[in-house]
């Protein structure tokens, strides 16, 4: 259900899923935090919705890897490409 023009979150499973297709991807233990996150992108070149996967590992600086589209829109090759490019 959209609410204020906007589309409801994510279920849950969706964001498991793309959280499994990167730490696949990256090669990530057990012991590495990741969220998944969908945002709007407010920049005009955006092409809308982004999804934002964050990456916790132990010991080591938080990273951000953006793949474009929303959560239950993307596939694995697409967020294996961009956490392979963003250094996973």
């Amino acid at each position: 259900m959209a609410l204020f023009g906007r589309r409801a979150p994510p279920d849950a499973s969706a964001r498991r899923r793309v959280e499994a297709w990167a730490r696949a991807a990256g090669g990530f233990p057990p012991d590495t935090a990741m969220t998944v996150s969908e945002i709007v992108c407010a920049d005009p070149a955006c092409p809308g919705f982004e999804t934002v996967i964050l990456i916790l590992a132990p010991g080591q600086p938080t990273r951000a890897v953006k793949v474009t589209g929303a959560v239950d829109a993307l596939d694995e090759a697409a967020v294996a490409a961009a956490v392979v490019s963003a250094g996973g």
